[in-house]
């Protein structure tokens, strides 16, 4: 008896190795991760990590990714930007040079996309992630795509809705980081505000982990703002700015158009997040995100960030440039991606644009929403069409 056991255990053994190595049998394919795992944008990271991972889990319980005669089992490998453009560049470095990937998924926010595309486009490594600063696709981007609307393209619908929901409001504080990405994306949301008809009578800048805001907010308020943008600033200073405005005396609009954190935005300022407005990314009632919002809800607890959203969607896309490449080769994939105009997607069919603006048409268009927090919660306030 023993012998039959030690034999069938070697059988076992020889066909794990034979069928796992061999073609057509699952083999791994690595897709890179970068996202913010520590500091203030730590949120946006754990987002990210939760929505590529209910799409991987998605697609490897259905066979994985058939393409060429071979099915691939999609495995993830993630690195921690700290949300800095230093940490962006460290995380892709390792992932192209030690990792060997040639997909990448994320980061989240200008400075760290900004490090990661510096590595991978002269890697020819393909990028879906997102940031809000013009410099991320140029005619030379090649190789990386922004799978969110950026600044100039959902500010000016944002600033013109506020105009017809708030009609008696007219000056604008606007509060944005004091480095290269802030000074870029400020002038955005200045423009988008004065079209729209209002007085933007302050424009101050920070300098990033700041934790007290006082003086900033009191300069704002002394000259009269009735309503605060918080732009793309990281979740958790976002929070602290909500939470002294408000212990400030500070009554008006409190708008965040840009980098969605209303989860973290409660849990830094606590009521004094009550009322405050964000720039959002999905609708948890929308019968197109249901199977999304199931396959969260079998994961993990507790709401479901809208950057979440937006990553499952990146991977999904992603796998449909696999299958409509019919191959992994890094060429043939980015061209499939291109092509990939009218593809199914959970925000609707594919739209890609961008050519005018930046030079090249990898910029993927989009409906959003504004939401608003209400008794604590997350709540739909508007459903916004983003300009072309």
């Amino acid at each position: 008896m023993m012998r039959k056991s030690m034999l069938t255990m070697c059988v076992v053994a020889v066909l794990a190795i034979v069928l796992g190595t061999a073609p057509g049998w699952g083999e791994d394919l690595k897709i890179g991760a970068v996202g913010t795992l520590s500091g203030g944008g730590t949120e946006w990271g754990l987002a990210l990590q939760r929505g590529v991972t209910v799409a991987f889990d998605e697609i490897n319980a259905a066979g994985g990714v058939k393409v060429g005669g071979k099915s691939y089992t999609l495995k993830m490998i993630m690195y921690d930007d700290a949300y800095t453009a230093q940490g962006g560049t460290t995380a892709a470095t390792r992932l192209v040079n030690v990792d060997n990937v040639k997909f990448i998924i994320g980061p989240v926010g200008s400075p760290p996309v900004l490090g990661v595309v510096a590595v991978t486009n002269p890697a020819k490594v393909v990028v879906l992630a997102n940031g809000y600063s013009p410099k991320i696709l140029t005619p030379e981007s090649k190789y990386n795509f922004r799978i969110q609307i950026p600044t100039d393209y959902f500010a000016p619908a944002v600033a013109k809705w506020l105009r017809q929901t708030y009609p008696k409001v007219t000056r604008v504080g606007i509060i944005s980081p004091n480095d290269a990405v802030g000074q870029t994306l400020a002038p955005l949301h200045v423009q988008a505000y004065n079209a729209s008809k209002f007085d933007v009578v302050s424009d101050e800048k920070y300098d990033r982990g700041l934790k007290d805001f006082g003086p900033l907010l009191t300069r704002m308020m002394a000259k009269g703002a009735e309503l605060l943008e918080l732009d793309g600033n990281a979740p958790g200073e976002a929070g602290l700015m909500v939470k002294q405005a408000r212990q400030l005396g500070f009554k008006g609009v409190i708008i965040q158009t840009g980098g969605p954190g209303l989860e973290e935005i409660i849990r830094v300022a606590g009521p004094f997040a009550e009322g405050f407005l964000s720039y959002d990314l999905f609708d948890p009632s929308d019968p197109a995100v249901q199977g999304y919002v199931k396959g969260y809800r079998a994961k993990y607890e507790g709401p479901i960030p809208g950057i979440s959203v937006m990553y499952y969607n990146a991977a999904r896309i992603l796998h449909e440039a696999f299958k409509k490449a019919n191959s992994i080769d890094v060429e043939k994939v980015r061209e499939a991606l291109e092509k990939l105009e009218g593809a199914p997607t959970i925000f609707g069919p594919v739209r890609w644009t961008g050519k005018e603006r930046y030079g090249v048409n990898h910029q993927l268009l989009h409906s959003f929403f504004v939401s608003e927090i209400k008794d604590g919660k997350v709540t739909v306030k508007a459903r916004i069409e983003a300009g072309n």
